[in-house]
């Protein structure tokens, strides 16, 4: 099982081929604004992206490189800042704002039974036909890393897309996961 942990850092992880734009000890040193990424078509059966994605240019060009160098029915991991936290604003090189439907463009929605606030998504999707499709297999915040506050996690994820839509002006989570599988 081959598995890329995107934009490592510091964090070198074992089983995995680690990429940063800054030599911090990975396998691989590369600019994830430069495409193509360089790997061949269908090579990964895991991609992790742990706080990479909201540093990156051009998000429609990163989730088509994503697809294309996943291989059928492979697992994307997307950890990101949620876009009304501190720790998104805190940060000046974050370009990409990140909500709970950041992917929802991108949802392979075939045979999927829709809840009443996503039948948008069959006439309004945007993925500037990318042609990149990923079922999301979940899709939560983290309201916080903060042992006190975990409490709210399993709460607030009951219905997130709610939860965004009403409440996370008042309490917002401070990130946003994803666990997307690739459609090919």
């Amino acid at each position: 099982m081959k598995k890329l942990n995107l934009g490592c850092g510091k964090k070198i992880l074992d089983g995995y081929i680690n990429l940063d734009v800054v030599d911090y000890g990975g396998n691989l040193i590369h600019d994830l604004n430069s495409f193509p990424y360089p790997f061949e078509d269908n090579t990964f059966d895991e991609i992790l992206a742990s706080h990479i994605l909201e540093h990156l240019q051009n998000f429609n060009k990163v989730i088509t490189e994503l697809y294309r160098i996943a291989k059928p029915n492979a697992v994307i991991r997307v950890y990101a800042p949620f876009f009304l936290n501190t720790k998104y604003f805190g940060d000046p090189d974050h370009k990409i704002p990140f909500s709970i439907r950041t992917f929802d463009n991108y949802e392979y929605i075939e045979n999927k039974k829709l809840k009443f606030y996503e039948k948008w998504k069959l006439n309004h999707r945007t993925n500037y036909e990318t042609g990149a499709k990923f079922e999301i297999l979940e899709k939560r915040f983290n309201v916080s890393n903060f042992a006190p506050l975990k409490w709210l996690n399993p709460i607030v994820n009951i219905e997130p897309v709610i939860y965004e839509r009403l409440f996370a002006g008042i309490l917002s989570p401070e990130e946003v996961i994803f666990v997307l599988r690739v459609v090919k």
